[in-house]
């Protein structure tokens, strides 16, 4: 198909807000995960990653409308970024929720997006102001893929 000779390809979403919405984004991360080869295993996290991103930033942006999403190629390593135009938040006073106070209490058991993207990809930053958020997400290709 001659699309090994694209540097850099990149898929560029935009997602109105509305229910299970995400779904288009973790059926886009598949096929470019089956393009980059990646392991099923790698896959799984990337798509993990992706949704709690989504819905961070379907419920905590204010964003009105609609939220972007762009997944990047690279030879070594795939970026997903998810753009949100919201308030905008400070990602270093984001608070990790105690798993014994959540496991004891009726509230939601929620809190837990940032840190376990964090724990699904290879490094993930925040640029946020008011407005709205970038999440860049990371996953590296191993050699042997």
């Amino acid at each position: 198909m001659g699309d090994n000779n694209l540097k850099n390809p990149t898929i560029e979403l935009k997602l109105p807000i509305i229910e299970n919405m995400e779904l288009v984004a973790t059926q886009t991360a598949d096929v470019v995960s089956r393009h980059m080869q990646l392991s099923e295993e790698k896959s799984g996290e990337i798509t993990l990653a992706l949704i709690e991103a989504c819905i961070n930033a379907f419920e905590h942006s204010s964003a009105e409308d609609e939220i972007y999403i762009h997944f990047i190629i690279c030879d070594d390593n795939l970026t997903i970024k998810v753009i949100d135009r919201g308030a905008g938040f400070d990602s270093d006073n984001v608070e990790t929720p105690s798993i014994e106070q959540k496991l004891a209490s009726d509230e939601r058991k929620r809190g837990w997006g940032i840190m376990l993207i964090k724990e699904l990809m290879d490094s993930v930053s925040f640029e946020s102001d008011h407005t709205g958020t970038t999440v860049t997400m990371v996953k590296k290709r191993d050699e042997n893929e």
